[in-house]
């Protein structure tokens, strides 16, 4: 069964993440329909945008825990690659892919949006989302790192503002998060969101779409950063981490627990 909804209406795609019982986490099989679903886009000079966005009132849960437990099982050979940094390099690539399509990328967050959510509305050249969505660089707190997503939240947040979420796990609503520049347009309601949306598309609209997918080609290469190797890279840790304190964290949020490491900090001292 499909976890990807497509729909075309005129020079618009919308996309849908749409796997209700986890709430639309990015598992393998939503990774693949993601990818031909960007690929086809990509290749699509009719296009003017894509938009995506989750169903079930949910954007996306991150990554999927099923993939993350059944992935730690895997043997690393002697002298090859861990087959866990090698999948989570194969979710850079895709990444990159997202962030460089020629049209238009409209993010819409109703809901959570964590970890890989995270890194997905980060990739969007537009971010539009609820009031109340939650959005969270949530992987530390499983014993993890946003290994592929780094790069992308950098550029679109900035360091300083990456490191308070990626080291404290704090989770924001749709007011913080456009005021840390993540969101562009937040919305009180349906209604709202829909409303701004439609507005968005009518201005990219009036764009030549041409000029748009120059306009983004030219717009990275104003910041250029040659991600291969800082993939590659991030790809080792997270498979470092996956096996050491990730094992501990992917455990206790299956058993709804604490972490081993969760210190409880009850109170400070006087200044």
């Amino acid at each position: 069964m499909s976890k990807l909804r497509s729909e075309r209406q005129g020079g618009l795609l919308f996309l849908t993440l749409d796997d209700a019982p986890t709430r639309n986490a990015l598992s393998p099989e939503m990774v693949a329909e993601l990818q031909a679903a960007i690929a086809a886009a990509a290749a699509d000079a009719s296009l003017r945008a894509v938009v995506l966005r989750g169903a079930q009132g949910f954007f996306c849960a991150g990554g999927s825990m099923g993939n993350f437990r059944q992935s730690q099982q895997s043997a690393a050979a002697a002298g090859e690659t861990d087959p866990i940094a090698q999948n989570n390099r194969r979710f850079g690539d895709f990444m990159i892919a997202l962030a460089s399509l020629p049209q238009v990328l409209v993010a819409v967050v109703e809901g959570a949006a964590m970890g890989g959510g995270f890194g997905l509305a980060c990739a969007a050249d537009v971010v539009l989302a609820r009031s109340d969505a939650k959005f969270a660089l949530s992987e530390t707190t499983l014993g993890l790192v946003p290994a592929q997503i780094a790069p992308f939240v950098v550029a679109r947040i900035g360091q300083a503002r990456a490191r308070r979420l990626a080291l404290t796990g704090e989770r924001i609503d749709g007011a913080e998060a456009q005021r840390i520049g993540l969101v562009d347009f937040v919305a009180a309601d349906v209604t709202a969101l829909e409303a701004r949306l439609l507005a968005v598309l009518q201005g990219i609209a009036r764009c030549a779409p041409g000029a748009n997918a120059a306009t983004k080609a030219l717009l990275r290469q104003c910041a250029e950063v040659e991600l291969g190797p800082i993939l590659d890279r991030a790809a080792a840790s997270f498979a470092r981490q996956m096996r050491s304190e990730g094992a501990e964290g992917v455990a206790a949020f299956r058993d709804k627990r604490d972490a081993a490491w969760v210190e409880k900090i009850e109170g400070l001292p006087k200044p």
